[in-house]
């Protein structure tokens, strides 16, 4: 009875829209990630304006609920679309749902793992018709299902009844790799165009872009992103790295031009990301916007925005398809946001940078085995939106001490600009991996032709120590010993030499026991969860040793499930055979740790975030402001000091640039024209994704997604409106 009452709700939905078809153009305005397959975060609605804005209210709020008792607060980045008056959008836990996009309520929901743990990012869900036909595709684990969008029900037509594995079609045995999407895939005809998270360590897999048949789940194409023999860019990298190189994965996202055929993919780094000696020249595709025929996956153009990548410094966000008036002509174009703060616009047709671009000579690497690229492209304009440089006086200035511990630090590393590569002696990364812009990327309004971006300035510290290559521990070397040792290397950099994190970013691991048990903690290390990517390439014959050390088992071996170990054991054997064991391996053991003082405050003055209006004409900004506030750290009678976030603006035919995400949990709206604050409201927690605008009963709504908190762990969806 309530399947067909929810069935009948949809129904009438879309019927009260026949007849009109301004109402269902409307209420399909953000039916597509990032509002369209331009991925341009627009919308054309304006019901919500400069005007009236500042009266938004709270119009509804969904709690998932789907929340594992005892777990952390979740993240939830899904940018919801909604079709025809029907919210779709996932969880922290990769749970599917149906909601009516004017008041929240429940119409269905999914659950792919059946009531087991699941979990990780996941930014959204594709729909899909044809005539009657109506279908949902989303990720989770590291499979493809598709459901019906009327009731939520599995196709069983569709893979395997409902599913098909990611993990077929690359380079590994299916059954012994796991890459898990984070990101959805983009529709062109009867396809589905997909890219892939991977791990971002030695032993990753390669990253091929894969289409699928929508109606079947069968693999109708791909791309191979690290090129073989004969094929274009394989001569950038070793004769055989085809065989074991890893990465260049499109994990943000993509674009099509359907008028043109063509899909426009951005790529990650190689990997591994900080250490290049088994993977020596430029290495196309990584880094690379490319151009493919969107039918078959044919290439057509790429342009490579970092050579050789030694600073994980991925295309983080899917390209936005513009158009740029140049002599009085239309010219469709590329826009590529960046880590490093670099805008790069490119011809569509020909992938030819249209405004000048430079090939500078960079520094060195001083580290044994590691060629890094001399040279490194930059753009003339737009200026970067991040800053790439910093002296002594950019250093904060708390107190004293503060300063001199920070300047100190600062002089002990290696520092000389942007590219300076990863060293023995530590290196000041500046953008860093976390600077620029992230996942969100840019909005871009048509009528304009302004791309606005938020930017981060979030140096941070790379440090390199060689490893022994293999896994055999000697001597008296304790279990919980051998832990600390894999827990330094690759963990402390994010959850903090004393397992206390690095909130909000990087939970506390202490009493980690009393949360989940050793086989979960090891399938989450192995397949990676949230921001943190999977270590299943390094894990093998480290698993209890690691769990001695997170469970502070110091005189005693963990009793775990041996039959689970071995499975885990197993784990990439088709990569491990082909890895060159015999050259020297360096591992980033200070990855992704903030250059903060002793007491966790940022270590350069502010801004630490700003919004910009970049003007694609004329490659100059019509404005930017910081956005984000710590107060505690805003010097009186100075502006706000901005906070870092990944989350994009979304811009509206209203006049708004609405963004979330920053650290001060709060929703802004901004005057597209001057960065203006209009409004702005404080959140029940942290926004962690790009919002969402739609019409839906003749009512323009604004959703975004938020973390958990205690009254939620799984987190929320809010939605706001103008009152009646």
């Amino acid at each position: 009875m309530k399947t067909k009452r929810i069935i009948g709700f949809i129904l009438c939905a879309q019927l009260l829209s026949v007849g009109c078809g301004e109402n269902t153009h409307m209420e399909r305005t953000w039916s597509i990630y990032k509002a369209d397959k331009h991925s341009s975060s627009f919308s054309p609605l304006k019901q919500i304006s400069k005007e009236n804005v500042a009266k938004l209210q709270p119009a509804w709020t969904f709690r998932p609920n789907d929340a594992r008792e005892g777990t952390r607060f979740s993240r939830n980045e899904s940018n919801p679309i909604v079709v025809d008056g029907v919210m779709y959008t996932t969880s922290a836990r990769h749970r599917l749902y149906a909601l009516e996009a004017s008041t929240g309520k429940l119409v269905w929901s999914f659950d792919p793992f059946d009531g087991g743990t699941g979990g990780g990012v996941s930014r959204g869900v594709t729909y899909w018709e044809d005539g009657d036909d109506k279908r949902i595709l989303f990720t989770a684990g590291d499979e493809l299902f598709a459901v019906e969008a009327l009731t939520g029900k599995p196709i069983l037509s569709f893979g395997v009844s409902g599913r098909a594995s990611m993990n077929v079609g690359l380079r590994g045995n299916p059954d012994a790799i796991s890459v898990i999407p984070t990101s959805p895939g983009i529709v062109y005809n009867d396809l589905l165009i997909m890219g892939t998270e991977v791990s971002e360590l030695y032993g990753a897999e390669p990253g091929y872009i894969r289409a699928y048949d929508i109606r079947t789940g069968e693999l109708k194409w791909k791309f191979h992103t690290i090129p073989k023999p004969g094929e274009v860019g394989y001569d950038t990298w070793p004769k055989d790295a085809w065989k074991y190189a890893g990465g260049a994965n499109n994990w943000a996202g993509m674009s099509i031009d359907e008028e043109r055929g063509m899909v426009f993919v951005s790529l990650g780094s190689p990997t591994y990301d900080y250490y290049g000696a088994d993977r020596e020249g430029m290495n196309l595709f990584g880094n690379c916007v490319v151009a493919l025929d969107a039918g078959t996956g044919k290439y057509i153009w790429h342009f490579q925005t970092v050579h050789h990548d030694l600073w994980d410094y991925d295309l983080a966000a899917p390209p936005n398809l513009v158009t740029l008036e140049r002599d009085g002509q239309k010219v469709d174009a590329v826009a590529q946001t960046s880590k490093v703060g670099f805008l790069y616009v490119l011809d569509r047709e020909t992938g030819e940078p249209l405004f000048p671009v430079e090939e500078r000579p960079v520094p060195a690497s001083n580290t044994p085995g590691e060629h890094a690229w001399p040279t490194q492209p930059f753009p003339l304009k737009p200026a970067p939106y991040a800053r790439q440089s910093i002296t002594a006086d950019d250093l904060s200035f708390y107190s004293q001490e503060s300063h001199d511990s920070l300047l100190k630090a600062f002089n002990s590393y290696r520092y000389e600009g942007v590219f300076t590569p990863p060293d023995t002696i530590g290196t000041f990364m500046f953008p860093g991996s976390r600077g620029g812009s992230s996942w969100g990327g840019g909005a871009y309004d048509p009528n304009t032709g302004v791309l606005y971006v938020k930017s981060n300035d979030s140096p941070e510290i790379s440090l390199l120590k060689k490893v022994n290559n293999n896994k055999n521990h000697g001597g008296n070397t304790s279990l919980y010993e051998q832990g600390e040792q894999f827990y330094k290397n690759f963990c402390a950099s994010c959850h903090g030499a004393d397992k206390n994190g690095q909130e909000p970013d990087y939970p506390s691991l202490l009493g980690l026991e009393a949360q989940m048990d050793g086989k979960e903690i090891l399938k989450k290390i192995a397949d990676g969860v949230g921001k943190m990517p999977s270590f299943s390439s390094v894990l093998p014959g480290e698993e209890e040793a690691i769990l001695a050390y997170l469970f502070e088992q110091r005189n005693t071996r963990s009793r775990r499930e041996d039959r689970w170990l071995k499975e885990v054991q197993a784990n990439e054997q088709a990569n491990t055979e082909t890895q060159q064991d015999t050259l020297p391996r360096f591992l980033n053991i200070r990855a992704y740790g903030y250059f903060r003082d002793s007491k966790g405050r940022p270590g350069i003055k502010p801004p630490w975030g700003t919004l910009n209006a970049i003007n694609l004409n004329t490659g100059e900004y019509e404005w930017k402001v910081p956005v984000g506030n710590y107060p505690d750290l805003q010097e009186e009678g100075m502006p706000i000091t901005g906070t870092g976030g990944s989350a994009g603006p979304i811009v509206t035919a209203g006049g708004i640039v609405f963004l979330t995400g920053t650290h001060d949990d709060k929703l802004f709206a901004f005057d597209k024209d001057n960065g203006q604050l209009l409004w702005e409201t404080l959140l029940p927690t942290s926004g962690t994704a790009t919002p969402s605008t739609y019409m839906s009963g003749g009512k323009q709504y604004l959703a975004v997604a938020m973390a958990g908190n205690e009254q939620e762990p799984g987190g929320y969806i809010m939605a706001f409106a103008l009152p009646e």
